[in-house]
């Protein structure tokens, strides 16, 4: 058996390989624009301004890349479209425009100094090996449970470690909030952590609307501590620690939101004309400012003193003494698949008792280094660690693990997958998803059908790889996925998602939304991202698109490789009441192995009459945008008259081995005499699909239909007004 001191040796290793890794090669990169050099007194001072607000902790170590020029420095102010930076180096008085790179390795390197502390404290490393080698025996009285939240608080009283198993809609938030109110009427401290502020803010926000119906609310009691309250808690910021100094102490609140509004303007001001006068202004505020939230730091660690339950993320909890420097009765840890496993321990050092809830189903830690410490420790979740998934491999829950097993999240036609080839029957649905979800199905499209396979076999080699960063996109399912979020938002549904293994292709559908569905953006919630960007949210409808077909020759590993159960479990398990699926079903019973997850989803919505082919896509399309039209690729009326009115260039792209018709190079030779002409056919530039393109501005996908290979009838082409798909397109040939 591995002792405690071997895996707090190996964790520190692990994370310190990540973070060299993360030093060396970067992460996250900003562009930053008209650098201004502010002054040179101890470091170089800039302004920058920045397209969207960056968000970066002021204190935060960056680098700035101009052209073969790099400089380390600190971040000294960072709100609004403005940045303050000090940099190492000078770059001179003006900077057009750089890129800063940031990366959150501190927050590892605080992750390292709190294993150091654990290391000489002889109860903090039983509480760490307790996590990693849970007893097989309970200690709780099971004969006396009542309820599910019953039986959680009697577990994590006799037990030192408590699993909590939440499988999507679930009720793991109401279980853990009750949990935790139960803990807090008892006058236990409790500490809870998550990895997203999010997730802190929904658990928050849950338990303290029990306490409240409970009557039992006092103020301070309860404490949402970092984080900037977000929607979750917008009914009870009397939580937060904004509003208790508010209360307690209200000219230190007024000078802050002063200051605050003061530097608002000026940076805006900035941003407009630049002047030396304002920029020194402006540092001098950046001064009293880190004064003033010194006064703040003090009070708040007054209020976490004092507080019985504290929400707060890993990170903060890491690098904040107020937090780890406090012992807790019980330590909650939700989403724990996604803390590493060094994290998990940490959390659980903290207390006498620690829940550990996730869902070892769905998707695991991210961490950027291919180190093999790094792929262990830092890639894997605690439940794998701590011998959890084994015992139910072997075909047993482990003794410290409570399953919640009742779904209410998802119409039954959409769990009866996931309830079977995920959790092996282990999860059934609850009553209410039968009556509760139909509202919903009886929506377009595909009115009365809560599960759907839109099948785009034969109709063309559409998957390519994006040139700069090989992630694959697919336009022909990219616009059929849009005509479902068109037919469902139409038809009086709000709440859409669209979600895809591939970021390409995700974020080709935002730049879709962003520039032919704005209007309907605001009245609507529709979100297109990737998987990992879906984790731990919900929709009415979702739509998931798994981009791959031919002229691929595989499926890719985000579909196929080791998490692609869990990533394909997480695109199914975030809707409540349609899951429409875009799929090449040919190819993924072509190319996929049959044991793999999405090849058993293509066969059970095959088997259960769930496909609908392009046979039917007269009857399904009802509502055409005025952006996107589809039409018979033999009816080429439309086309031509494109043709006719192109006021600067035609583009047809025809793949290898075909020709034009006569009709289309009659077309072709009577367009207007300024209008340029690219014909691309040749080997080395060719797209495997046909299409035109007009003016940069419309595309015609599916035509020449001449140009068309591995299509059947009936034959379709897709008309879209957008620059953006146009711009992106040509960038790849």
């Amino acid at each position: 058996m591995t002792t405690t001191k071997t895996y707090l040796k190996e964790w520190q290793q692990a994370l310190l390989n990540e973070i060299n890794h993360l030093k060396k090669y970067g992460g996250s990169r900003y562009i930053v624009t008209n650098g201004r050099l502010l002054s040179n007194d101890d470091a170089y001072s800039y302004y920058f301004d920045t397209a969207i607000p960056l968000r970066i902790p002021v204190g935060s170590t960056i680098k700035l890349e101009w052209g073969a020029m790099k400089s380390s420095g600190k971040v000294l102010s960072s709100e609004g479209r403005g940045v303050i930076l000090a940099l190492e180096q000078s770059f001179g008085d003006l900077i057009s425009d750089a890129f800063l790179l940031h990366d959150p390795w501190e927050l590892l390197e605080q992750l390292i100094e709190r294993l150091d502390e654990i290391k000489k404290n002889k109860q903090k490393r039983l509480r760490v090996k307790r996590l990693m080698n849970p007893s097989m025996e309970t200690k709780h009285p099971a004969d006396k449970i009542k309820s599910n939240v019953h039986e959680v608080v009697l577990r994590s009283k006799y037990n030192p470690v408590t699993f909590v198993w939440g499988p999507p809609g679930t009720g793991k938030t109401y279980t853990l909030a009750r949990t935790a109110a139960n803990k807090y009427f008892q006058q236990k401290k409790v500490l809870i952590l998550s990895h997203s502020n999010q997730a802190v803010d929904v658990l928050m926000g849950e338990l303290t609307d029990f306490i409240k119906r409970k009557n039992r609310f006092r103020e301070g009691d309860v404490l949402r501590y970092g984080g900037g309250g977000g929607e979750a808690l917008s009914a009870h910021h009397e939580i937060t620690t904004g509003l208790l100094i508010e209360k307690q102490d209200p000219l230190l609140a007024q000078d802050r939101e002063r200051l605050i509004e003061e530097r608002r303007n000026l940076k805006q001001d900035l941003a407009y004309s630049f002047s030396k006068r304002d920029s020194d202004h402006l540092l001098e505020l950046e001064t009293q400012i880190a004064r003033l939230l010194e006064k703040v730091r003090k009070k708040e660690v007054e209020f976490v003193k004092e507080a019985f339950i504290i929400g707060t993320t890993l990170a903060k909890a890491a690098s904040d003494s107020a937090v780890y420097d406090q012992d807790y009765d019980v330590v909650i840890l939700d989403e724990a698949s996604m803390a590493y496993v060094p994290q998990a321990a940490f959390a659980a050092a903290l207390g006498h008792r620690v829940i550990i809830c996730g869902d070892f189903k769905q998707l695991p830690p991210i961490a950027s280094s291919r180190d093999l410490l790094v792929a262990k420790w830092l890639k894997e979740d605690v439940f794998h660690h701590a011998g959890v998934v084994e015992s139910l491999n072997e075909g047993q829950l482990h003794p410290q693990v409570f399953l919640l097993k009742e779904q209410r999240r998802m119409h039954p036609d959409i769990s009866a997958f996931t309830n079977k080839y995920i959790y092996h029957s282990l999860v059934g649905d609850h009553e209410s998803v039968y009556k509760s979800r139909n509202r919903i199905t009886s929506h377009a499209p595909f009115k009365e059908q809560a599960a759907v396979l839109l099948d785009t076999s034969f109709t063309g080699l559409h998957c390519m790889s994006d040139k700069t960063t090989n992630s694959r996109f697919n336009l022909w399912q990219l616009l059929l996925s849009f005509q479902l979020i068109h037919e469902a938002y139409l038809d009086g549904t709000k709440s859409i998602g669209y979600v895809t293994p591939y970021r390409s292709q995700a974020n080709l559908m935002e730049m879709l939304l962003e520039e032919i569905y704005t209007n309907e953006l605001g009245q609507a919630d529709i979100i297109g991202a990737t998987v990992h960007r879906f984790q731990g949210s919900e929709r009415d409808v979702m739509i998931f698109d798994t981009v791959d077909s031919a002229p691929q020759d595989r499926a890719g590993m985000l579909l196929t490789g080791k998490d692609s159960e869990r990533l394909i479990n997480v695109a199914i398990t975030r809707t409540k009441g349609k899951f429409l699926h875009v799929s090449n079903r040919n190819f993924i019973q072509k190319h996929v192995y049959s044991g793999k997850t999405l090849r058993q989803l293509v066969d059970y919505q095959v088997r259960r009459n769930q496909a609908v082919t392009t046979k039917e896509i007269g009857s399904w399309i009802r509502s055409q945008h005025p952006k996107l039209r589809w039409i018979h690729a033999l009816k080429l009326e439309a086309v031509f008259r494109d043709l006719k009115s192109a006021k600067s260039s035609i583009t047809i792209s025809f793949p290898e081995g075909t020709e034009l018709s006569e009709e289309w190079k009659e077309q072709l030779m009577n367009r207007g005499e300024r209008v340029k002409l690219t014909l691309i056919s040749d080997k080395d530039k060719n797209l495997p699909f046909p299409y035109v393109m007009v003016d940069e501005k419309v595309l015609w996908l599916g035509l020449p239909l001449e140009g068309a290979r591995e299509i059947r009838p009936p034959y379709v082409a897709a008309r879209l007004s957008s620059s953006k798909i146009c711009e992106y397109l040509l960038k790849q040939i």
